[in-house]
Formats: structure tokens, C-alpha cells, sequence
């Protein structure tokens, strides 16, 4: 799964740890604003490859969360989805507005291998001090580079530069970052 071939989700060992995934957030989504200590409490169990003043607003779901790794001062704005099959790396100060889906999580195009019931998937890459703008939908194996903003709505699907504000459907670069706005 990891390596981005095929695998069953289905296997014991894969269904426990979505299993025990789901009751962790279940549990993130039911606090309340001032339950702050239970929050990072259940953020260090739920991702532990996390880095200082992570921040996700409740709700939000992922599929393991050990598969993020994520840089200090990350926030996750309401309702928000991480499919990590495979590894999300997220750089420090990194931003998602509301909606937004990561998903490095897809299936054979072949639809003989699809009805196997078999998946796979590919890493994504965002870098530090990139901006998401809300339901942005980041595809499997994209890269996002250094202090980029992605609009609002934008569908992702291939590798973003550092230092420019992309968006649309498909995304696409719209223009570089001058020095000023970064």
C-alpha cells in the first residue's frame, strides 16, 4: 500500500487500523470548542508525525493519520478529508480552508482489475506556507510547492510550483507570487 501498489483494503490488519482511526475521530469530532487539552491529546494519538500547534477543526476525517507527516503550525479549517493510503507530507504553516480533500487513495483505471476489489495509491506533497483555498480537491500524487496558494474549488491533479497562485478545474497556474506577496 505504502509503496503505491496494489493491495486489498480489506486485509484484518488494515480494517483494524481504520477501525481504530474512525473511533479516534469520532472522538476529535465530539469535542467541544473548550475541550482544548482533549483536542491535542487526541491529535498526538490520531497523528503522531505531527508537528507543534496542529490545528484541526472539528470535523475532520482521515483514513490512518500515521500516514501524515506534518510540519509545526498546520491548520485544518472545518470539514476536511485526508484519504492517507499512502504519505501526505505537509510543510509548516500550511493552511486548508473549509472542504478541502486530500486524496492519494485511487483504483485501476482496467475495469476488470477495479472489480477485484484491489486499490492503490500515490503520495501527495504540500509544502511549507502553502495557502488551500476551501473545497480544493488535491489528487493522488501531486506536489505542491513552497508558499503557493491554491483557489478555491480547484481540482489538483498534476504538480504546482513554489511561489504562485494556481487554480481552476483543472488547476493551473494563474501567475507567480511577486517578492511583496509573499
Amino acid at each position: 500500500m505504502i509503496a503505491g501498489e496494489l493491495y486489498d483494503p480489506l486485509d484484518k490488519q488494515l480494517v483494524e487500523d481504520r477501525l481504530r482511526t474512525r473511533l479516534l475521530i469520532k472522538e476529535l469530532n465530539d469535542t467541544r470548542e473548550d475541550e482544548i487539552v482533549e483536542r491535542i491529546t487526541i491529535l498526538q494519538e490520531l497523528i503522531p508525525n505531527s508537528g507543534a500547534g496542529l490545528w484541526l477543526q472539528p470535523p475532520f476525517y482521515c483514513d490512518y493519520g500515521y500516514n501524515m507527516n506534518v510540519g509545526e503550525k498546520v491548520f485544518f479549517n472545518f470539514n476536511c478529508v485526508v484519504l492517507d493510503v499512502a504519505p501526505v507530507t505537509i510543510g509548516s504553516r500550511t493552511m486548508f480552508g473549509p472542504n478541502v480533500q486530500v486524496y492519494t487513495a485511487t483504483h485501476p483505471l482496467n475495469h476488470k482489475e477495479r472489480a477485484s476489489g484491489l486499490e492503490y495509491a500515490k503520495p501527495i506533497v504540500i509544502g511549507e506556507d502553502v495557502w488551500v483555498g476551501g473545497s480544493a480537491v488535491i489528487c493522488p500524487g501531486v506536489t505542491i510547492g513552497d508558499r503557493t496558494v491554491i483557489g478555491a474549488g480547484s481540482v489538483v491533479t498534476k504538480d504546482i510550483p513554489a511561489d504562485v497562485f494556481a487554480a481552476g478545474n483543472p488547476c493551473k497556474v494563474i501567475r507567480s507570487l511577486a517578492k511583496d506577496e509573499e
